[in-house]
């Protein structure tokens, strides 16, 4: 089989546990991309915050899919293909999660806002900060995003949901689940919920590109490590979990690569396109 594109999920795929992009990785992405292999993230992340890891790697002017699919596109300004929860489901969602003792962000493609939260340990500051949000990208902080967003409705690409509590995040899912409506469900590590229209998906985003370069989806290879990557491992012509993915992920790919403190990116480029001659998109 030839491979045409290859899509790669970047917090614990592409990068390692300690957020950083290796020497390893960059050259296994200039090695695929030498065979002519179209590249891009399929990322829960938002835009800019992609759009910075896809500059490191050199392809920054392909099309990206953000925000678990949510936001498409080679541009912020000019996106592809954009689904955002209206702003009366966002006022819904924050209702409900406001409830429960969480960091919220309504993650738009431009800035976010976010609740502010009581907590002493260190681990909430980071998440305040946000390890993948570029400078450029602006979080705004309010005491309350209910009260907020009554003044000023607004509609986001995706809501993410931090937890500390696994219970509360039990709740939080079954409640969200009864009573609003057009969502999808997701998360991107075991402590988050991420809410997005129901239908989008990282799946759906590989095929609205792949109608844009004429590739199908049995001509793919997608690589991933959590919930929010399963749809589109599963759908793809090769779908590759993570070493260190949970279980589950591991039993729907077709293939288990290294963990990405082991170079598991740069391990499945070498083993999967290695004898693959150069292809034309």
């Amino acid at each position: 089989m030839t491979y045409r594109l290859l899509a790669l999920d970047i917090d614990g795929t592409l990068l390692k546990t300690n957020h950083k992009l290796t020497k390893e990785t960059k050259e296994a992405i200039e090695y695929v991309r030498n065979k002519g292999v179209y590249v891009t993230l399929a990322t829960g992340r938002t835009y800019p915050s992609a759009r910075k890891v896809a500059k490191a790697l050199k392809i920054e002017d392909h099309e990206l899919i953000t925000h678990d699919g949510a936001f498409i596109g080679s541009s912020v300004e000019e996106p592809m293909f954009v689904r955002r929860l209206d702003s009366d489901r966002t006022y819904q969602v924050v209702d409900i999660l406001e409830n429960y003792h969480c960091h919220i962000r309504l993650m738009h493609e431009k800035y976010a806002l976010a609740n502010k939260i009581k907590q002493k340990n260190h681990l909430v500051a980071r998440m305040n900060m946000g390890v993948g949000d570029p400078l450029f990208y602006g979080v705004n902080f309010v005491d309350s995003l209910s009260h907020h967003i009554i003044d000023q409705p607004i509609t986001v690409p995706k809501i993410r949901a931090h937890f500390w509590n696994d219970i509360e995040r039990e709740d939080a899912l079954e409640e969200l689940e009864e009573a609003v409506p057009g969502i999808r469900l997701t998360s991107s590590d075991e402590s988050s919920i991420d809410i997005t229209d129901e239908t989008v998906s990282k799946a759906r985003g590989l095929q609205i590109i792949g109608q844009k370069l004429g590739i199908g989806l049995h001509e793919m290879v997608a690589v991933g490590s959590f919930d929010n990557d399963r749809d589109m491992i599963a759908q793809v012509g090769l779908g590759v979990a993570m070493g260190q993915a949970p279980a589950p992920l591991r039993e729907e790919a077709d293939w288990v690569t290294r963990s990405n403190d082991q170079n598991g990116v740069g391990y499945m480029v070498r083993e999967v396109f290695r004898k693959q001659l150069k292809v034309t998109i």
